[in-house]
């Protein structure tokens, strides 16, 4: 993530775009679009969604772990690892995007409260090299900037399937 520092608001200001933005895009769709990839050996706007939903897993609950505790030390989770132990590949996209975007309400009510010195709260992160010192504010850049792609990911998508109709 280095040279991509996000200020705390316009952190918060992609997270919460992320929903939104994606409701945007996918308004209209049917779910036979939104299940299938519009080019051969490329993501579906659900294969997207399905992503964005193990890496909220697999970074944005890391949070409220470190919020709760002191310190608190924990096994790095790896998201495609985590997506196959999931059923977001499975699910509808409407239901798998109520979710995501209830879990992402939680999320941003949770650091919208947080006092300026608790951006900093820190945990100690393992199972991925030697051991690292992660802030809420990086989890919380973290997913924001991740997540800028494959928004685009998905306008593509929708722009294929709407230049077939």
């Amino acid at each position: 993530m280095a040279g991509k520092a996000l200020t705390i608001e316009q952190t918060l200001a992609l997270l919460a775009a992320t929903p939104r933005r994606i409701a945007e895009l996918t308004a209209g769709m049917t779910a036979s679009q939104l299940r299938s990839a519009p080019v051969p050996e490329e993501w579906s706007a659900i294969d997207v969604l399905a992503h964005l939903r193990a890496c909220a897993d697999a970074r944005g609950d890391c949070i409220p772990v470190i919020l709760a505790e002191d310190s608190p030390t924990f096994l790095a989770v790896n998201p495609r690892t985590w997506l196959k132990k999931t059923d977001y590949l499975e699910l509808d996209f409407h239901s798998s995007f109520r979710a995501f975007a209830t879990q992402r309400a939680e999320l941003l009510s949770i650091l919208e409260a947080l006092a300026p010195e608790d951006w900093s709260r820190s945990a100690i992160v393992t199972g991925a090299g030697a051991p690292l010192e992660r802030t809420v504010l990086f989890y919380a850049q973290w997913v924001a900037i991740h997540e800028r792609p494959h928004v685009k990911q998905v306008e593509a998508i929708v722009n294929v399937w709407r230049l077939r109709r």
